[in-house]
């Protein structure tokens, strides 16, 4: 469906390196009848329910209908804000704050304009019910409107530096390092209009709805009619007859023409920035007729990185997985989840069986690992060095298939890797295709923590075998130490 479909944008992102992504579609059926990783703690924390979201089936409106699994770009709000603004979008006026003295000038300066009467403070986090978060000094509320310079001052500390806990973060919420201060505005009405990659249109879609300010989903599922969605041709684009349609559905009339021209922006910005996700929510009509983005949520395929360098280097890592930012540094396609046996395989398909395979066996694993099919001495060292450091990995499942890399290459590479890192983690390797024979005198010659296994079955069995004994004596208080 995908590679016959006429979006060459599209279809070079789905090509690249997040292969992953597209057999995660057609695995999440079957996951879902045949696995029970939904049972475990598998999906407590944003990591593993990004992680979940590689096995689960999507949501059928909203942004959830862009491909599962894909690896992009989450700007803060501030961010996204003074991006579209560049283009002419209507964003309202704002500031963003580092410390309490910035948030101190940044209100005072709204405040000296007369018509800015209150100010609001956003806490900045990449997560989703910041109104109702409670940050981790029992300060209640990501998001407050101020009408004095006192409130800010007041609110401002309780806010920057400390963790903002939500429905979407872990318990130990997520870091707030700094504060939207923008104007209030008073609106009218509350809309939802989104720009997304829509899986039925193989290509773009124009999503909305006059129902804004809430959860989309929730729209969707209580009255699927109040859903506007128009499939757009990536030849022709969002045409002004196609945003003057949707303007009107949307019950825009005597400013039609202006909503039409910030709806053909926001597509103008989607495309040319490879967006994968363009969300506002809520987009307001003031008392005037004018339009104004409140909340903006942008996703970037990463895949385009290459070609908007400038925007990619506004990463926010501070809430990522540590894991995960490590192998992206290395081409590593890495998902971290909460089992304890590493997986290092080369291959997505390979790597998701070779997850099955421990489940099955008993085991939980501990991350995805894909280090492609010409992986170098330098990502399997890295690749090694990221498992060497997850107290939660008690041993290392090895699983590689020499085609396009070979298997005395792969070898040679994890056994320098043990020697520079004094790996003290058994690891089980499983190796099949070009010069297998080489590759195993050259693992039993080295006479390191490497155990050999003749295929994928009993590689699993040793790899979760080993992990449960290292786990048991770790909950006594033993240390184990594995000798060959």
């Amino acid at each position: 469906e995908y590679m016959g479909g006429k979006n060459k944008k599209m279809q070079a992102s789905v090509c690249g390196r997040n292969t992953f992504r597209l057999i995660s579609q057609s695995r999440s059926i079957l996951s879902q009848r045949f696995l029970s990783y939904s049972s475990s703690s598998f999906i407590k924390s944003p990591t593993s329910r990004r992680s979940w979201a590689l096995f689960s089936a999507p949501l059928p409106i909203g942004p959830q209908t862009q491909q599962p699994g894909v690896r992009y770009l989450n700007l803060h709000e501030y961010q996204s804000q003074d991006l579209m603004q560049k283009y002419g979008i209507n964003v309202p006026r704002h500031a963003v704050a580092l410390t309490v003295e910035e948030a101190h000038n940044a209100a005072k300066k709204l405040f000296d304009e007369k018509e800015a009467s209150d100010v609001v403070i956003k806490a900045q986090v990449l997560a989703g019910g910041r109104g109702r978060g409670v940050f981790d000094s029992g300060f209640r509320g990501g998001v407050h409107v101020c009408h004095s310079l006192e409130e800010v001052d007041h609110m401002a500390p309780q806010m920057l530096g400390h963790r903002l806990i939500t429905k979407q973060t872990n318990a130990n919420g997520a870091p707030c390092n700094a504060l939207l201060i923008a104007e209030r505005v008073y609106n009218r009405r509350e809309l939802y209009v989104a720009f997304i990659m829509d899986r039925e249109a193989q290509g773009i879609a124009f999503i909305a709805s006059k129902r804004g300010g809430v959860s989309i989903e929730d729209v969707a599922k209580e009255d699927p009619k109040a859903i506007i969605k128009i499939p757009i041709d990536v030849r022709t684009g969002f045409t002004k007859e196609l945003a003057l349609d949707a303007a009107h559905k949307l019950a825009f009339h005597a400013n039609a023409a202006d909503v039409a021209d910030q709806f053909q922006k926001m597509y103008q910005f989607f495309v040319e920035h490879d967006c994968t996700q363009f969300e506002i929510n809520p987009f307001v009509e003031t008392s005037t007729g004018k339009v104004l983005c409140l909340d903006a949520k942008l996703n970037f395929d990463s895949s385009s990185q290459f070609r908007h360098v400038d925007i990619f280097k506004l990463a926010d890592h501070s809430e990522e997985d540590p894991r995960e930012v490590a192998a992206q540094k290395y081409d590593l396609n890495y998902v971290g989840l909460h089992g304890n046996v590493g997986c290092l395989v080369n291959g997505a398909g390979l790597a998701m069986a070779t997850m099955d395979v421990i489940k099955l066996k008993g085991g939980e694993p501990a991350n995805f690992l894909d280090v492609g099919g010409s992986a170098s001495e330098e990502q399997v060292y890295q690749a090694l060095k990221i498992m060497a450091e997850d107290p939660s990995v008690q041993a290392i499942l090895v699983n590689i298939f020499g085609g396009i890399m070979r298997c005395d290459i792969v070898a040679q590479g994890l056994i320098s890797a043990v020697q520079k890192l004094d790996l003290k983690k058994p690891i089980v390797v499983r190796l099949k295709g070009t010069n297998q024979p080489i590759a195993v005198k050259l693992i039993e010659e080295a006479r390191l923590r490497i155990v050999p296994a003749e295929d994928l079955d009993d590689a699993a069995k040793k790899a979760v075998n080993i992990a449960n004994i290292t786990q048991l004596a770790k909950s006594i208080n033993i240390n184990v130490n594995f000798e060959l």
